[in-house]
């Protein structure tokens, strides 16, 4: 299979992490990047500041790129809440897919508050964007992708459903 990277935004809770690990469980070989687990090596006391992420998704950037140019399929666990970011990646990395998890941001809310593991990410973040911190969706942007190759609407497909249109969104981009 010729390696490819996949890119699975949405706002925080949306479900990034779960369908990630998915397609890791579907795809062993698959290398997982997680924004949160690389913003802790990048920046290990983060500000959040415009300057800052906008180095820290570059790096996301930069290092899917290597990993499929060494051969290693990818699959992105990152907000990328900045279009700039994504469209980096569509057009540096040379075969790239963008999986959209649309959710509505009540019910990222409500499932932010209830889940235990967290993958990395802080705790409590749409708490923290009530009380000025920048959270995509409350307080920073969200710009929702304008072409990705597939949009799942969280709210309203099972995760067994998911996973079957990601599947065949890998077999498409590896063809």
């Amino acid at each position: 299979m010729p390696p490819i990277a996949l890119w699975i935004t949405g706002l925080p809770g949306s479900g990034k992490s779960t369908y990630a690990e998915e397609v890791k469980r579907l795809y062993p070989d698959f290398v997982l990047l997680r924004m949160d687990e690389l913003r802790k090596v990048v920046t290990p006391e983060p500000v959040y500041s415009d300057t800052e992420r906008d180095l820290v998704y570059r790096c996301l950037v930069y290092t899917a790129d290597i990993l499929v140019r060494h051969g290693h399929s990818v699959v992105i666990d990152a907000t990328g809440n900045l279009r700039k970011w994504r469209d980096l990646a569509r057009g540096i990395i040379k075969s790239y897919g963008e999986i959209y998890l649309k959710c509505p941001v009540d019910k990222c809310i409500e499932r932010e508050a209830r889940r235990i593991e967290t993958h990395g990410a802080p705790a409590d973040i749409y708490s923290k964007g009530k009380a000025g911190g920048p959270v995509p969706g409350v307080n920073a942007p969200y710009e929702e992708p304008q072409n990705p190759e597939l949009i799942i609407e969280t709210d309203k497909t099972t995760l067994s459903e998911a996973i079957r249109l990601i599947d065949g969104l890998i077999k498409r981009l590896t063809i």
